[in-house]
């Protein structure tokens, strides 16, 4: 105020540099929540902030972890933006109160519908593929057709899978059951359970493993762990299939995100949030892991697009959430641990 004495003057001058300083720091840091580990995405903060100068700070942990914190945190949280696998757990964090709808244009134009929640609170970034994975020395491609073909009698004692535990595998039956219902649903998972040639297996890799060494013939895991192994090891006699092709398509997953209700600088996240769906993030954000973009305009990593094009199922990822709870209730009928 001009009004002030001069001696006072230096000081109020002090104070209102001080906060101006404060508050442009304050609004130069985005910090998220992410379940994804730190190399799967700090090339893309790293990009966002060459390009904007907004910092990203992060904290990496499992997604029930991040999930609970945040509702612990509650108002107090310095979260802005989750991060996390599965549109399952994406799911249970909006039923939970902790994500903000956006609306946006970029996002809108940038990410498919089926790939992003109807109410607008998270969106996927990256697309994971479920498909089968099959011994080449075994298995011809002409003998596979479907996931449900995989409860045939002719693959008793042929199949492993990643245990039911994971929510990898309770998704794909949750999509299932939004397909054909419990009661098919549920036939599918018997027969997957009879056909076990081991049990249950803690993880994807080693599932392939398995299928690698003649232990079993066939399996279900994400493409990207199929390319990790491939890369490691590219003698193994292993080959990916697309199921379902003649009809639904290969069920997809996403990882993917959202602006946490009570972000304190919403405005930049949401800028980060649609930095993540553009080009030059999508290409990143894939490519990392050997997982597809969410943008359909962007092109896969070279490698990826050697698997071959399939035909992905287009119902809405958010069917992994909403029936989570009926898939797991039904995996424990049929015996799938």
């Amino acid at each position: 105020m001009l009004t002030i004495s001069f001696s006072r003057y230096p000081v109020t001058i002090f104070f209102c540099v001080t906060l101006f300083s404060s508050n442009i720091s304050y609004a130069e840091q985005v910090v998220v929540y992410s379940s994804r580990i730190e190399k799967l995405i700090k090339p893309m903060f790293d990009a966002f902030t060459k390009n904007t100068g907004i910092q990203v700070k992060f904290v990496t942990d499992k997604a029930g972890v991040l999930i609970a914190r945040l509702k612990a945190e509650g108002k107090n949280t310095h979260a802005d933006m989750l991060i996390t696998t599965d549109a399952g757990n994406l799911w249970l964090a909006a039923r939970e109160g902790l994500l903000e709808p956006i609306e946006s244009e970029t996002l809108e134009a940038n990410i498919p519908a089926y790939l992003r929640d109807p109410q607008k609170q998270w969106f996927g970034l990256s697309v994971r593929a479920r498909t089968i994975v099959y011994n080449t020395h075994k298995v011809k491609p002409a003998d596979l057709s479907t996931y449900e073909d995989l409860a045939n009698l002719k693959w008793m004692g042929r199949l492993c899978l990643r245990t039911s535990k994971k929510v990898y595998n309770q998704s794909l039956v949750a999509m299932m059951i939004a397909e054909h219902g419990e009661t098919r649903s549920e036939q599918v998972v018997r027969g997957w359970v009879a056909n076990l040639a081991t049990d249950p297996l803690s993880n994807d890799t080693k599932a392939m493993e398995f299928v690698a060494a003649g232990k079993c013939d066939v399996t279900i895991v994400n493409s990207y762990y199929y390319g990790r192994l491939i890369k490691k090891n590219p003698s193994l006699p292993l080959a990916i299939f697309w199921p379902n092709q003649a009809g639904s398509g290969v069920h997809v997953n996403i990882s993917g995100a959202g602006i946490t209700k009570n972000a304190r600088n919403k405005h930049a996240a949401i800028m980060l949030l649609e930095f993540l769906s553009s080009k030059k993030a999508q290409n990143l954000f894939a490519d990392v892991n050997m997982e597809y973009p969410a943008n359909p305009k962007i092109k896969p990593d070279s490698a990826v697009i050697a698997w071959g094009s399939f035909k992905q199922n287009q119902m809405n990822v958010v069917a992994a959430g909403e029936l989570q709870t009926e898939a797991v209730k039904l995996m424990d009928r049929a015996g799938y641990r």
